[in-house]
């Protein structure tokens, strides 16, 4: 006789799977999690609300639980090839790419059309550099389903950092017909069309985007960037929420942190301070995003705060729990209410948003206590000349000349130091930068 679990009306065990996978798809977790325990509590080795509570899991950022509950239910019944799929996503989120690549591939097996699980298995091969295999899983997903958009997607930021910008613009052109107003495939084709020297182009569709939303601060940015017309002073705050809310949970930009240099090359030039780690400062991380500093800065830190302007990036932050304090605030208007409160201030790659700097570093002096640092990065304008201050370029970012950052903390009584340094790598090249120190005299 089937089991059934509790309820004013008796429901078997695969109707109450049913209604949890209904409330989970309807984001109501808590209930969705608490059917799941019920069933597991009556059937331990129920193969199919294990898998789906593991999946739940991961929706709450519980990975390591999401991980054990799927591998329990794949031992179950190992011959599902979406249960595999499902597995190398966690592992792929665990940054465990190894193990992730190793999923996919057990799922294409059992299902060589499974069109998600090749498109997945690009992604982490090429994050791990194989290039040639991560086109083939692109282009295996795309022959398994047509319109799979984010394989489009996928292949063409690949080919776009080989700088093959035609194919890639192809690909960009597939994701729009498919999604007709898929923000991040514009952004993307009128960049590549940028980069073909298609200018007119690109101003096309950031002005086309503008046109069905007028107010979409990421389509004005970037149509400034493209056209170098009403460039802004400096990203606005509408702008760096929205993309620093999606890149949040994208998987690729936590790939692109394993080339990304900035938090390392901020706290390198800390320690080449007179300052040793003592945990007796008080230390302010500006533009901290997911906390991918506050470890680094944790062993100088007696008060570690964080500043961004990205909900999502803070909640990712939170759970590194390294920072006594978080707080949500466009970083300038942070330090003008801060007066003599910090004896370091460190910011990796969030100054690349602001083309003037003056305002931010002269808050940055008055946060800072006598004998004060502030350390950060920005992106070196190496055709600047000696008059040119900043610029914005078609990344988005701006670019600073040396002598414009050393003019700017001068003006601000801060000492100046700047090291030349490569922050990451973009389109396969390095991202030439400066690591900036700003010393506060000690009276």
């Amino acid at each position: 006789m089937e089991q059934t679990l509790d309820s004013d009306r008796a429901l078997t065990l695969d109707e109450a799977v049913a209604v949890a996978l209904a409330l989970q798809q309807a984001e109501q977790w808590a209930a969705a999690a608490d059917i799941y325990r019920r069933i597991l509590e009556v059937a331990p080795n129920h193969a199919d609300a294990l898998h789906f509570s593991g999946v739940l899991a991961h929706q709450q950022a519980r990975s390591e639980d999401a991980v054990m509950l799927i591998e329990r239910s794949l031992e179950l019944e190992p011959a599902r090839a979406d249960w595999h799929s499902n597995l190398g996503i966690v592992l792929q989120d665990r940054l465990r790419l190894d193990e992730a690549i190793a999923s996919y591939r057990r799922a294409i097996a059992l299902d060589p059309t499974h069109a998600n699980a090749h498109s997945n298995l690009g992604v982490v091969l090429r994050a791990t550099g194989e290039l040639v295999e991560a086109e083939a899983a692109y282009r295996a997903a795309i022959h398994a389903d047509p319109d799979h958009v984010d394989a489009y997607h996928n292949l063409g930021v690949l080919l776009n950092a080989q700088k093959r910008q035609r194919e890639a613009a192809l690909c960009f052109s597939k994701v729009i017909t498919l999604r007709p107003k898929d923000r991040e495939a514009r952004k993307l084709l009128a960049l590549a069309h940028c980069t073909l020297g298609e200018v007119d182009k690109a101003v096309e569709i950031f002005e086309e985007w503008l046109k069905d939303e007028p107010d979409d601060p990421v389509a004005r940015h970037m149509l400034a960037a493209c056209a170098g017309r009403d460039v802004p002073r400096r990203a606005s705050d509408a702008f760096v929420e929205t993309t620093f809310d999606s890149f949040a949970a994208s998987f690729d930009s936590k790939l692109a942190k394993l080339s990304y240099r900035a938090p390392a090359l901020v706290v390198e030039l800390l320690k080449r301070s007179d300052i040793a780690p003592s945990t007796s400062l008080d230390v302010l991380d500006v533009g901290c995003g997911t906390g991918l500093c506050g470890p680094l800065l944790a062993p100088y830190a007696r008060r570690l705060v964080g500043v961004d302007l990205s909900r999502r990036m803070l909640a990712q932050a939170r759970e590194r729990t390294v920072y006594d304090e978080l707080v949500q605030s466009e970083l300038t208007a942070y330090l003008t209410g801060c007066t003599a409160t910090f004896d370091v201030i460190v910011s990796a790659d969030t100054l690349v948003y602001f083309g003037a700097l003056d305002e931010v570093v002269t808050a940055s002096e008055r946060a800072l206590r006598p004998g004060g640092r502030l350390i950060f990065t920005v992106e070196e304008w190496v055709d600047g000349g000696d008059e040119a201050g900043w610029s914005l370029g078609l990344s988005g970012r701006y670019r600073h000349s040396r002598t414009y950052v050393h003019d700017v903390l001068t003006r601000a009584r801060l000492r100046p130091e700047t090291v030349p340094a490569e922050l990451r790598l973009e389109a396969g090249e390095p991202v030439a930068g400066l690591v900036v120190q700003g010393t506060k005299p000690a009276r």
